[in-house]
């Protein structure tokens, strides 16, 4: 193997790298610390006035996050005899790709790229960047060699579910191989023309995922589930959003919902609600984002008043993804009329009748209509009235007003490591067309993966896509671990989401002209991509929100 595309001692360098950009991370910290304090302390209207330093240290950060991640990857592998040769491409291609950027500037979207300048560092806090070890990944790690030999491997092993050994153990690979097979077998010959056709996903579809055990994946056994890991959970829903990201989507409303019980919820509601979630006897939806809110949730409107023991909820609703079919919405209200933030808040299963295509909102109280959307189409998007509608009041979770936003922030964390493997499934099947796509078409008489710059992109896609997994299998390693993981969810939310979007815009940009034609699926997984960026945290508020978390 030639040491032009796989550098000696790799593991070495990687090991050497990370400290010289923990030193980088920790200089902006104190810089962007500095700017954005108010009489020694951290102030909120400080990081939003210096928004680009403050959004820059979280994208610092999930970089730096990020490479310690594939360095715990490919030490593991290691270990266990993995760590092969298109393992060891990945790996130093990720660490010369990341390490540059770091240096030069982190592109956070394709029109805002962040520079150290612009948290106030100089050259000088890449000192550490001039060590040997560095510079050998930088000039080296990702070079059009190692990019191209990569992607030869690629098409040698074409029959393995992922570019490279995840580092997952026995089972967690064996739960993948299972919904891989489903997702070949009853999702990717449908997903196009559900799409195309703007249909909702068939409930023989649900029906099937229940039987596996899907939406009551992660839910205690006590409670009717599998009492599965998140780790479970995240492998199932990339490989499920490989499928189609409808499909990956389903267990989402599910997980939130039993999320929200199991932290909130009474002994009797969880009695009550949680078996009927595990087995799909009923669906839930989310009900929280309002017209003029977005991510203001601490500005709702929408009100529950009492009515004798119950309450009737008044006002509008936005946003809310396979509204229509739904058994129960965990339903976000105002309670307290007199309250102007997330305090006057209160947690509703408020429950409601399925409707049919004639009827889409049956039940007395509740009208609504649908959005039409480019992608994510599977389970369609709706707004939603309220008005004088009925709520019983032993629905109230927790049994207990003015929880609810801190409820629903409980749900968070697994919602986002959730979103960051519909993410990752994206992006692979993204890799997935393109790369065929590469290998078929002829041009100037020789298929289109044998230009360098076609073969480049499939290998980054590639390389990201590892990156972005491992930092997701940590987040959830960390929830299953009983360990406070919101920084590390929103890292890679934020790190999966921008993966999913890259690799779909090159995936099309490799299908030419044809990407652009709705019959090829690059344009539905372009469409899909892009909904990533801004559901369940957009990214400038992911952003915002690791960055408060660095710097409180």
């Amino acid at each position: 193997m030639a040491n032009t595309i796989i550098l000696d001692n790799l593991l070495t360098l990687t090991e050497a790298a990370i400290a010289p950009a923990e030193d980088v991370l920790s200089a902006a910290k104190d810089k962007v610390r500095t700017l954005v304090s108010v009489d020694g302390r951290v102030s909120g209207a400080a990081i939003e006035a210096q928004q680009t330093a403050a959004h820059g240290l979280a994208w610092l950060a999930t970089y730096v996050e990020a490479l310690r991640q594939m360095q715990a990857w490919a030490t593991r592998l290691t270990t266990d005899g993995q760590f092969g040769e298109v393992e060891q491409l990945i790996h130093q291609i990720a660490f010369g790709e990341y390490l540059n950027q770091i240096a030069g500037g982190i592109p956070m979207n394709q029109g805002e790229v962040l520079r150290l300048s612009d948290m106030g560092l100089g050259w000088d806090a890449l000192s550490g960047f001039q060590c040997v070890e560095v510079q050998a990944l930088m000039a080296k790690g990702n070079s059009q060699d190692a990019r191209t030999r990569l992607v030869q491997l690629m098409q040698e092993r074409n029959a393995e579910i992922t570019v490279g050994a995840t580092g997952l153990d026995e089972e967690l690979e064996m739960i993948r191989e299972q919904f891989r097979r489903y997702a070949l077998d009853k999702v990717e010959p449908f997903s196009h023309d559900w799409h195309l056709k703007d249909e909702l996903i068939p409930m023989e579809v649900i029906n099937e995922l229940a039987e596996m055990g899907v939406f009551g994946l992660t839910i205690p056994e006590e409670h009717g589930g599998l009492g599965l890991s998140k780790a479970s959970m995240v492998v199932v829903s990339e490989e499920l959003s490989r499928g189609y990201i409808g499909v990956g989507s389903l267990g989402t409303r599910s997980e939130i919902a039993a999320e929200l019980i199991l932290c909130g919820g009474t002994d009797e509601q969880k009695a009550n609600w949680l078996p009927k979630i595990a087995s799909a006897e009923i669906l839930p939806t989310a009900v929280f984002t309002e017209p003029n809110t977005g991510s203001d949730l601490g500005a709702l409107r929408t009100r529950a008043v009492k009515d004798g023991d119950d309450y009737r909820v008044t006002g509008n609703k936005t946003w809310i993804t396979h509204a229509a079919r739904t058994h129960v919405m965990t339903l976000l209200a105002r309670t307290d009329p007199d309250s102007k933030d997330h305090r006057g808040l209160s947690m509703f299963l408020a429950e409601k009748t399925p409707g049919t295509d004639e009827a889409p909102f049956p039940t007395d109280g509740m009208s609504g209509g649908e959005i039409e959307v480019l992608g994510y189409r599977g389970m369609k998007e709706y707004e939603l009235g309220f008005d004088n509608f009925h709520v019983k009041g032993a629905n109230l979770l927790g049994g207990e007003e003015g929880k609810g936003f801190k409820q629903l922030m409980e749900t968070f964390e697994s919602a986002r490591i959730q979103t960051a493997a519909r993410a990752i499934g994206v992006a692979q099947s993204a890799l997935d067309v393109a790369m065929q796509y590469a290998v078929d078409r002829k041009q100037f008489g020789k298929s289109l993966i044998e230009f360098p710059r076609v073969s480049g992109k499939l290998a980054m896609m590639a390389v990201e896509i590892m990156v972005a997994r491992q930092l997701t299998y940590f987040s959830a390693w960390e929830k299953d671990h009983g360990h406070r993981c919101d920084l590390e969810a929103g890292m890679a939310k934020l790190l999966g989401a921008r993966v999913a979007w890259a690799a779909a815009d090159n995936g099309l940009q490799i299908h030419g002209g044809n990407g652009f034609a709705t019959e090829y699926k690059i344009s539905r997984i372009l469409c899909d991509a892009r909904i990533l960026n801004i559901f369940e945290g957009a990214a400038e508020i992911q952003a915002q929100v690791i960055a408060r978390r660095l710097l409180g």
